[in-house]
C-alpha cells in the first residue's frame, strides 16, 4: 500500500505536467530587431495604374522588387480631395490630412495679406551658396503638424538621423518635417543644396559632392528609348499631343543650352527626363556614405527620403498615356535596382525597410481622351472667375465680390456683401449655382457647407478633409472626371479627388518585418506613417489619422 501511494505521488505530478506542456501557449516571440535605415520614396505623378500597365516590362531589382518580395497594395489611395505635390508629400509622413497639417495647395492665399503664398516659403532662410528668390522654398515653417522623422528624433534624443533629397523643394522639405535635413535640387546651377532653416554651411560630403559637377556630364547627351520599339505598340501616339511652343513631343529629347554653355538653361532642362532622378539618387548615395545612414553609432534608426521629380515633369508635358512617360519608369525601376544594390552593400537590405508611394497621380491628356470618347477639356480658371465675378455683379448689384483664387479655391467678399443687403448664404448660393451651370464643372462647396460638416458622399470626405478653416477659401470647385484648370493645348494635370488622381502605388518592403504579397484592402497614404512608428516603436506623428497595415506586418 505505501509502495502504491508513493507511486502515485510521482506519477500523477508528472501527467499533470505534461499535459500542461501540450496545451500550454508557445513562448511569445522575440519581436525583430528594428531596421537600422528607413528609405521612403517618393515618385512623383506616378498613378497606380502605369505600375500595373508596364509591370511585365521591369527589369529583376527594382519595382519588381518591392511587388514581389514586399506588401503591395492596390487599392491605395491619396485620400484628400485636392491631389496636388505639397498636399501628397505632406501626407507621406505626417499620417495627417490638410484640414489639419495646414498645407492646402503649392500655393494658396494668405488669409492676413490676400496674397499668393508658396507652400514652403520662408523669408527668414535662404539657400546656401544659391541665389534664392522670395517665393522659393526654404523651411517647413507652413507645415502645422510633424512628422515620423521628427517624432525618430524626439525618441531617440535627436540621435537618429533623418535626410530628405529631391528634385523640387517642396518634396524635401515636407517629408523631411521640423528636425531632419532637406537638399533640393537648384535649377540655375544643378547643385543639391539646403538651407539656413537647417544649418550655415554645408557638410564636407556635400561640398564633395558639389565640385565633381556631376549634373554637367549630361551635356548633349540624348534621352533615347530604353527598350525595342515593339514594347511602346499601345502607347498613344505622339502627335494627339500637341508640342508645346519651342518644345518637342517626339524622341529624341537633347540637353543643351541655347547659349552653347552649361547654364540655368541647361540645368532646368534636366528636370524634364530621366537625367535629374539619376542625380537625385546618386545624391541620396552620396547621403547614405557622408552620414554614414543606416550605421548610426548610437544604435538607432535612420531615415532616408528620396522623392523623385522626373516623372511628374514628364507627365504634365506628355500624359501618362505617352511613349515618354512609359520609357521614364522603366529607366526609373532600373535606376532603383541599381539603388537596392548599393544599398544592399553598404547597409544590408537585410536590415533596411522600403516603402514607395507617390504624391499624386495623374488624368489623361484631354486630347487623348477625346480619342476615346472620353470628354475632356482644359478649364481657364482666370476667365472662370472673371465670369463669376460679372454674373454676381450683374445679378446683386456689387462689383468684385470674388477677392481673388487659387483654385480650387474661391475667396469671397463676404464683408462688402452684407454691406450691400446680402447674405453670406445669399451670396454663396449664388455664386454656386453660376458655376454649376458651367461646362464641365461637377461640384462646388461652400464655407457654410464645409463648417457645418454635412457628409453624404467619398467626394464630400475628401474635399472636406482639404479644406482648412483658416486657409482655404469659401467655395472649392471640382471639375467634372477628366477636366481639369488650364488653358492652352498641350499637356495634362492633376488635383481632383477621381481615381485617376488619388489612387497611387503603396508598396513596402522588409523581410524581416513585412509579410510578402498583394493586399486588395483599402489603404491609404496616411496610413504608411503609423505603419512605420510602430515598427520603429516610436509614438505616432502628432495629427495622425492613419492606421497601422497589420494585415501586412509580421
Amino acid at each position: 500500500m505505501t509502495l502504491t501511494i508513493s507511486l502515485t505521488r510521482k506519477i500523477v505530478p508528472a501527467l499533470l505536467l505534461a499535459a500542461f506542456s501540450v496545451h500550454a501557449a508557445p513562448a511569445p516571440q522575440k519581436p525583430a530587431a528594428q531596421p537600422k535605415l528607413v528609405v521612403v520614396l517618393v515618385v512623383d505623378g506616378l498613378p497606380q495604374e502605369q505600375v500595373t500597365r508596364y509591370r511585365d516590362q521591369f527589369g529583376q531589382g527594382g519595382f519588381r522588387r518591392l511587388l514581389e518580395q514586399g506588401a503591395w497594395f492596390s487599392d491605395a489611395h491619396q485620400a484628400h480631395g485636392i491631389t496636388v505635390t505639397a498636399i501628397g508629400h505632406s501626407a507621406v509622413l505626417t499620417g495627417a490630412y490638410p484640414y489639419q497639417h495646414g498645407v492646402i495647395g503649392n500655393n494658396w492665399i494668405d488669409p492676413v495679406t490676400k496674397q499668393s503664398v508658396y507652400c514652403t516659403e520662408d523669408s527668414a532662410h535662404k539657400y546656401i551658396g544659391e541665389e534664392t528668390k522670395p517665393d522659393d522654398g526654404t523651411s517647413p515653417a507652413k507645415l502645422r503638424v510633424t512628422t515620423l522623422g521628427d517624432e525618430l528624433r524626439y525618441g531617440t534624443g535627436n540621435q537618429a538621423k533623418v535626410i530628405t533629397v529631391s528634385g523640387k523643394d517642396r518634396g524635401a522639405i515636407l517629408l523631411a518635417g521640423k528636425t531632419g535635413t532637406a537638399y533640393m535640387y537648384m535649377e540655375k546651377t544643378g547643385n543639391f543644396a539646403s538651407s539656413t532653416y537647417y544649418m550655415q554651411q554645408h557638410p564636407q560630403w556635400v561640398q564633395r559632392y558639389q565640385a565633381a559637377k556631376p549634373q554637367d556630364r549630361y551635356y548633349g547627351k540624348s534621352w533615347t528609348p530604353l527598350l525595342a520599339d515593339s514594347a511602346y505598340v499601345n502607347d498613344a501616339r505622339d502627335d494627339i499631343v500637341p508640342a508645346k511652343p519651342g518644345a518637342r513631343n517626339t524622341f529624341p529629347f537633347a540637353y543643351y543650352s541655347d547659349s552653347g554653355s552649361l547654364d540655368g538653361d541647361y540645368y532646368s532642362r534636366l528636370k524634364s527626363g530621366p537625367f535629374l532622378d539619376e542625380l537625385t539618387l546618386e545624391f541620396a548615395r552620396a547621403a547614405v556614405d557622408g552620414e554614414n545612414l543606416g550605421r548610426n553609432p548610437a544604435g538607432v534608426p535612420d531615415i532616408l527620403g528620396v522623392s523623385l521629380s522626373a516623372h511628374d515633369y514628364v507627365n504634365h508635358a506628355y500624359g501618362p498615356e505617352s511613349k515618354m512617360s512609359h520609357d521614364h519608369l522603366q529607366r526609373l525601376d532600373r535606376m532603383l535596382a541599381g539603388f537596392f544594390a548599393d544599398l544592399d552593400k553598404k547597409v544590408g537590405m537585410d536590415n533596411v525597410l522600403v516603402v514607395l508611394t507617390a504624391d499624386h497621380g495623374f488624368a489623361n491628356v484631354p486630347e487623348f481622351n477625346e480619342t476615346r470618347g472620353v470628354p475632356a477639356k482644359r478649364i481657364d480658371g482666370g476667365q472662370l472667375v472673371k465670369d463669376l465675378n460679372d454674373h454676381l455683379a450683374a445679378t446683386l448689384g456689387v462689383d468684385k465680390l470674388v477677392t481673388t483664387f487659387s483654385l480650387p479655391n474661391i475667396y469671397l467678399d463676404y464683408a462688402l456683401a452684407e454691406k450691400n443687403g446680402t447674405s453670406r448664404v445669399e451670396l454663396e448660393d449664388a455664386a454656386a449655382r453660376f458655376l454649376l451651370q458651367r461646362d464641365g464643372l461637377a461640384q462646388v462647396y461652400t464655407r457654410t457647407q464645409m463648417e457645418t460638416g454635412a457628409v453624404a458622399t467619398r467626394m464630400d470626405t475628401l474635399m472636406r478633409r482639404a479644406w482648412n478653416r483658416q486657409l482655404s477659401g469659401d467655395l472649392m470647385v471640382v471639375t467634372k472626371p477628366a477636366w481639369y484648370f488650364g488653358k492652352g493645348v498641350g499637356g495634362t494635370s492633376h488635383g481632383t479627388p477621381y481615381t485617376y488622381d488619388t489612387n497611387v502605388p503603396l508598396m513596402v518592403y522588409g523581410p524581416r518585418w513585412i509579410k510578402p504579397g498583394a493586399y486588395g484592402q483599402y489603404a491609404e497614404v496616411v496610413d504608411i506613417a503609423p505603419t512605420l512608428a510602430h515598427l520603429l516603436r516610436v509614438r505616432q506623428p502628432s495629427a495622425s489619422e492613419g492606421r497601422v497595415l497589420t494585415e501586412a506586418v509580421k
